[in-house]
């Protein structure tokens, strides 16, 4: 079990060490919009539990609802510079976008063998990355993924269906016992700590990626997530990473998640299996004589 847990909004703060990449970001961008919007966002942001926030018969938060992240993490959840695209044909399809990371303290402890395999895993991503073949986006991956999720939630199970892949988690509100084997979207089990929902997660396969950056973690991840209400449209999404395999020590990513208020708003299916058939099964077909 991780000892720490994450900052709020660590990923949003400036450091005194940070790089010329991302002074130039924070001057061009932060500094126009705080003028603009003269302190209209700041208290948002660091509300406690809000106590408009709908809740169940027994007190607790509901979370029921669509949410989205609007972050660049799934490019990379450091912070990073706008990129090309990984084939060249694709201009700017594709492209990395530019981001300030969602990362406490903008790096990730990576052991010295690790820190190379993500540089591998980064310039052969287009080949390697999991999304790119429609397979499950694992934990935390799925809740910054560019897609909504929805969250159901009853007093045994929280269940959460994401858009991508028609991933879906079921979040054990009581003690299920232990993992029937590892997933790709581990084994989760939940907690109620004040307005805060915390989840433990287990029993991953290794296979996922944290972003498309190629940030990765072996079958010994373990993710610790607090969900928690900042106001009724609005959760705070932290989570605590740890892996022995591969980082030197527990690490933390915190954002913002949006409830979807659209009238009539519905999670809509994104079926991308008959996306990737060509990329994964075209050396399975038959040639012509």
């Amino acid at each position: 079990m991780a000892s720490s847990r994450p900052r709020r909004y660590a990923g949003l703060q400036a450091s005194k060490e940070t790089d010329p990449m991302r002074n130039r970001l924070r001057h061009s961008l932060i500094a126009p919009m705080a003028l603009i919007a003269g302190g209209f966002l700041a208290p948002a942001f660091s509300q406690a539990p809000n106590a408009q926030f709908p809740r169940t018969a027994t007190g607790e938060p509901r979370l029921d609802g669509i949410w989205q992240a609007l972050t660049e993490a799934n490019s990379d959840i450091r912070p990073h510079a706008a990129g090309p695209a990984p084939l060249p044909e694709l201009g700017t399809f594709s492209a990395i976008r530019p981001g300030l990371g969602i990362v406490e303290g903008n790096d990730i402890p990576y052991q010295p063998w690790a820190a190379e395999k993500q540089k591998e895993n980064f310039a052969n991503r287009l080949e390697l990355d999991p999304e790119g073949k429609c397979f499950l986006p694992g934990v935390p991956r799925a809740t910054y993924l560019p897609y909504p999720f929805q969250i159901l939630q009853t007093p045994q199970f929280v269940m959460i269906a994401y858009q991508f892949a028609n991933a879906v988690r079921t979040i054990h509100m009581e003690d299920p016992g232990p993992s029937p084997g590892d997933s790709w979207m581990g084994w989760s089990v939940g907690r109620w700590e004040g307005d805060t929902l915390v989840v433990d997660v287990s029993a991953f396969n290794g296979q996922s990626w944290f972003d498309r950056a190629g940030n990765f973690h072996s079958d010994a991840l373990h993710v610790v997530e607090r969900y928690t209400p900042m106001g009724p449209n609005h959760l705070l999404y932290e989570a605590t990473i740890e892996d022995p395999n591969v980082f030197t020590r527990p690490w933390n990513i915190s954002l913002p998640l949006y409830r979807r208020v659209e009238e009539n708003v519905e999670l809509m299916e994104f079926k991308c299996v008959e996306f990737v058939e060509e990329k994964l099964y075209r050396h399975l077909r038959k040639q012509p004589e």
